[in-house]
């Protein structure tokens, strides 16, 4: 097929995947990493919480969400009102397959009385079991809410984690779990990409091991990242995440530019959604990502104590 005949399927798909958003009365949510045409299609971008928040405030009756199987369910569980479309059931993460519920459970036993902080990044089950829940970027607020005198289980990202111990005297214990694509980042690629580009900002994700964000002149999250882009008066930046940021990156900032820390540093399961399955997905409204009232209930009470310190 001719590049113009792409094109123009793209144009066709993306008019009648609008025209389906109002017919069912949905909203089109699109992670951060997500292909460039699907953030274009999309009503919101943003990181997953981000996301499920603004969604929870929408009169939609559905949500498609473009992301992976925990962020679908991290909107089920803010949004029970609504029908919450997946349009790749097993996109999935495999940070969040790190921790299971039953694994969680044993480790308690092992430290009672330790409060469970987990990153939204985690099943629904997951979330249910634990006392709170943080971000990438509220995890120091989060941590310094707990009481004094309480230890803290932080799951499942040991290098979140470990980046969160820098600024606070509190005891941290952590899950061994981490993100394939953040941690595989090595300090001999960014020394690379470093010498190329000597003048620009080296940006770094809280998931990526602690002597890469040492090297980084600023640690932030993916909507962390796009803010300080957009304020700073530097032209070049070096993007240490997974490479789907570097287009609403450059979409919002066109005389900037944004260099990739190491160009594998690619998510499979992010970019599994095309523009297809989301036409595929708004037509039968399914696959519909379901969570129990019992585990939803306790998730979202993790979710909202998280949000009352953001609040605060």
């Amino acid at each position: 097929m001719t590049t113009q005949g792409a094109m123009g399927d793209i144009t066709i798909l993306k008019a009648r995947i609008r025209d389906l958003l109002r017919e069912k009365r949905a909203i089109l949510l699109a992670h951060n990493y997500q292909r460039p045409e699907v953030q274009d299609v999309a009503d919101l971008c943003g990181d997953s919480l981000e996301l499920s928040i603004k969604a929870s405030e929408t009169d939609a009756e559905v949500i498609v969400f473009c992301g992976v199987h925990f962020m679908a369910e991290t909107a089920a569980v803010l949004c029970p009102d609504k029908r919450v479309i997946l349009p790749v059931p097993d996109a999935g993460c495999p940070m969040a397959d790190m921790i299971t519920v039953r694994e969680l459970t044993e480790r308690r036993k092992k430290t009672p009385g330790a409060v469970v902080i987990s990153y939204v990044n985690t099943t629904a089950e997951v979330k249910a079991e634990s006392d709170i829940c943080c971000t990438s970027a509220n995890a120091v607020q989060v941590v310094n809410s707990v009481e004094p005198s309480k230890e803290i289980l932080m799951t499942p990202d040991k290098n979140l984690a470990r980046y969160t111990k820098k600024f606070t005297d509190r005891k941290i214990s952590y899950w061994e779990g981490y993100c394939p694509i953040h941690n595989n980042l090595t300090v001999g690629q960014v020394k690379k990409v470093k010498e190329i580009h000597p003048e620009a900002i080296f940006l770094a994700h809280p998931e990526c091991p602690p002597d890469i964000l040492d090297m980084a002149d600023a640690v932030k999250s993916t909507s962390g990242m796009i803010e300080y882009a957009g304020s700073s008066n530097r032209k070049e930046f070096i993007i240490g995440t997974e490479t789907g940021l570097l287009y609403p990156l450059s979409r919002a900032n066109p005389g900037k530019l944004f260099i990739p820390a190491d160009p594998n540093m690619i998510c499979t399961d992010m970019k599994k959604t095309d523009l297809a399955d989301v036409l595929m997905a708004l037509e039968d409204l399914k696959p519909e990502v379901y969570v129990p009232p019992k585990i939803r209930e306790r998730a979202k009470k993790a979710v909202d104590r998280m949000l009352d310190i953001r609040v605060k």
